[in-house]
């Protein structure tokens, strides 16, 4: 093997030219490296950066495809805060502000200076994304910031590393020592489309619109969703710069870096009067349906840097810069259909069908209706008339209904009862609404295996920390259910051992797999019940609520013949009178201390699902294949646990040597411990490992009793030679 100065030049020559290749393609439109070559180095710089973990660069060429989630969002001060832009819709106000701002100009104590030198506008298309403030130190890519408040914002720099257009190393010689480059970060539209698309084939909800999408996959923890969706960026604007001599003016500012590697808009145009302006609005209005990212105006500043400054700001909004927003175009047509779909998460959402319209350029029949309490709202009806616009230029929206052009036979949208596809019941969000139907958000499935949601379920269901059954992953999951092998419902994991020669004829299904995934299955039969019921994601049952049960309740059985207040004996308590005296025949408390994890709201749902006719199938398929259906957490409230740990709240940070935090979690737990994840006043005992962090400093202050991982070895050592 090559030594490690060899192989550090390696790394540093790949990363100039992968960095290279990257800006040909993605920025200059001009290629010079095949698609499979680049992938080629990209893999040989991978593997040299794993080898050489010293070398290591948060701004490599290999952050591109995402790097490994990060615990949380940090949030920075902007050095130059990022102020919003006023806006109008009217084209009259456009003309007084320019008006306004010339005169302020003339007026002003420099008016010599810029009555000689007349006031240049630059006109470029508003682009519907997510404000950033990008900084470089010394030529480095140091964080990217959301906009926030306008004074603090997040460290987004785990997702914005990704953005192949993007330059994460600049050359320090060329650029001053501090540069804030400003821009807006979005999902180009092509790609806006295919996601959704693959969200409707998932059975997910649709994004609204490309800038909420874009919002939602730059807070995402896991940078490699971000790659996944392959971000644009567009820079218009500067934030701290410590050479004021760099650039004069906006215009020459864009140039530069344009210069450097930053995207910036083609469809720039230069204005000294209001009517070229209008012009300019007018011009970008005809070409933005043609753009590869949503625009939803266009942006006028004054060029001039010096004459930006004279003008100054509010509290809120530069007086320099103003949006001229288009408005939203909108049509009429009739609702002739409304289709009840159902996502894998069991929410029904209605879907419009209406008579094709043309609507911002493309032809549109289709809108989502959100949830039956707006239907109820609008009071729609098959057969009206009705008004339909595109949010954000881009997704269906019917915004509202022209009651006076009703016909006679129009007929109300009624909501399922049960399930459109497997006739569950259906759980009504929130409880409100079933006593005034127009406050109704989700209507929702209660039968976790509901073919619309079963493929996500068994993803879920195989999972490390619910069954954990190894080999199964989400893509053997789709070949096997794309075969002949029957995979619609959890137990038909268990009945794969009598496919095995099927599954051997499978892609990518060897002997060794095939026998590594029965024998995991095999294995996963006896994880107990709280295990098994985390892992049917059924709602209101998290890992918290079914260890809860599990505490409670010996066996299925049990569970499955307790009544509905030996659910939620807590939640009773906290009833009126009136209500327990409905529930119990009596007004009394519970004379209880144990907690199920479901409360007044939830215990009724989970109630009625375990015994509808999909559940008591389940389970009863479940027992006939030898599922271990009881419970590895029992607490006998006869036999009180005496150990250290009971009835104590415990945090555990930093790293552990013998354990994982889930697996001490679990140990814990069993011995009657209730496991927090944040440090309190109410903490009774921090587990600190190393490399502890803020909860060892928050539990010092508050003076929490403190404990190493020598004392808790120690500790259950003791313990296990009592028992």
């Amino acid at each position: 093997m090559p030594d490690q100065p060899s192989q550090k030049a390696r790394i540093i020559e790949l990363r100039t030219l992968l960095e290279r290749a990257n800006r040909a393609y993605y920025t200059d439109a001009a290629p010079f490296m095949a698609d499979t070559e680049f992938d080629a180095l990209l893999a040989e710089l991978a593997t040299l950066e794993q080898a050489n973990p010293d070398l290591a660069d948060p701004n490599s060429p290999t952050v591109r495809v995402g790097g490994s989630p990060i615990a949380g969002f940090t949030t920075l001060p902007h050095a130059v805060p990022m102020l919003s832009i006023d806006n109008t819709y009217n084209e009259q106000e456009i003309r007084a502000w320019i008006t306004k701002t010339q005169s302020t100009l003339s007026s002003s104590s420099e008016s010599d200076l810029f009555q000689s030198n007349p006031t240049t506008f630059i006109c470029e298309p508003k682009i519907d994304g997510v404000a950033l403030s990008i900084r470089y130190e010394k030529g480095v890519f140091i964080h990217a910031l959301t906009r926030g408040d306008g004074t603090h914002g997040d460290d987004v720099s785990h997702a914005i590393r990704t953005i192949k257009s993007l330059p994460l190393k600049l050359d320090p010689d060329t650029v001053p020592e501090i540069l804030e480059v400003r821009g807006e970060v979005y999902i180009p539209l092509p790609e806006f489309t295919r996601i959704n698309q693959e969200r409707e084939e998932a059975g997910d909800d649709l994004f609204m619109n490309p800038r909420n999408a874009c919002a939602g996959t730059i807070k995402q923890l896991d940078p490699k969703v971000a790659a996944a969706r392959n971000l644009g960026f567009i820079a218009h604007g500067i934030g701290e710069l410590s050479d004021p001599t760099y650039a004069d003016a906006f215009s020459t500012f864009c140039q530069k870096i344009k210069a450097l590697g930053f995207p910036t808009t083609e469809h720039r145009t230069t204005a000294t009067t209001a009517d070229e302006i209008i012009q300019a609005i007018h011009h970008i209005d005809t070409l933005r349906h043609s753009l590869d990212y949503a625009t939803d105006g266009v942006v006028i500043r004054v060029d001039s840097f010096a004459q930006q400054a004279a003008l100054g700001s509010t509290s809120k909004s530069p007086r320099w810069i103003i949006a001229y927003k288009f408005p939203a175009q909108r049509k009429t047509t009739k609702l002739i259909a409304v289709d009840h779909q159902v996502g894998k998460t069991g929410k029904i959402t209605p879907r419009a069908t209406f008579e094709p319209i043309l609507l911002a350029g493309t032809e549109v029949q289709h809108a989502t209706l959100h949830n039956y309490g707006i239907i109820r709202q609008r009071d729609l009806h098959i057969g009206d008339t009705v008004e339909v616009e595109k949010a954000g230029e881009i997704i269906p929206q019917l915004v509202s209904v022209i009651l006076e052009k009703r016909p006679a036979d129009a007929t109300p949208i009624l909501p399922p009862d049960h399930c459109p596809t497997c006739n569950a019941p259906l759980e009504i969000e929130p409880p409100q609404a079933l006593e005034d139907p127009t406050l109704e958000t989700t209507r929702r499935c209660m039968n976790p295996e509901c073919p619309a949601q079963i493929r996500e379920k068994l993803v879920w269901f195989v999972g490390r920390r619910q069954m954990d059954i190894d080999t199964l992953g989400e893509s053997t999951i789709d070949l096997i259910r794309a075969s002949d092998i029957p995979l619609d419902h959890f137990a038909d994991i268990y009945t794969l051992k009598d496919h095995r020669d099927k599954l051997l004829e499978l892609d990518r299904m060897g002997e060794k797999k095939v026998e590594n995934m029965l024998a995991s299955i095999e294995a996963s039969k006896s994880r107990g019940l709280a295990r098994l019921l985390a892992a049917m994601g059924i709602r209101h049952v998290g890992t918290s609520t079914a260890k809860s049960l599990a505490k409670v309740f010996r066996d299925y059985d049990e569970l499955f013949a307790a009544e509905l207040w030996q659910l939620m004996p807590m939640g009773i308590n906290r009833m009126t009178k009136a209500d327990r005296k409905a529930i119990l025949g009596t007004d009394d408390k519970l004379d209880t201390e144990y907690e199920t994890g479901l409360g007044a709201d939830t215990a009724p749902l989970f109630y009625a699902y375990l015994h509808s006719p999909p559940a008591i199938e389940t389970f009863s398929r479940f027992k006939a294949l030898g599922l271990d259906l009881t419970s590895h957490d029992f607490v006998d409230p006869d036999q009180p646990l005496d150990n250290p740990f009971a009835g104590k709240t415990i945090v555990l940070t930093g790293s552990l040597e013998r354990f994982t935090r889930p697996q001490l979690t679990e140990i814990l737990e069993k011995l009657g411990a209730k496991c927090s994840g944040s440090v309190s006043k109410n903490t009774d005992i921090l587990i600190a490992g190393e490399k502890a962090g803020s909860k060892l400093t928050k539990a010092q202050s508050l003076g929490v009793e403190i404990w190493d991982e020598a004392k808790v070895r120690q500790t259950l050592d003791s313990i296990n030679k009592s028992e």
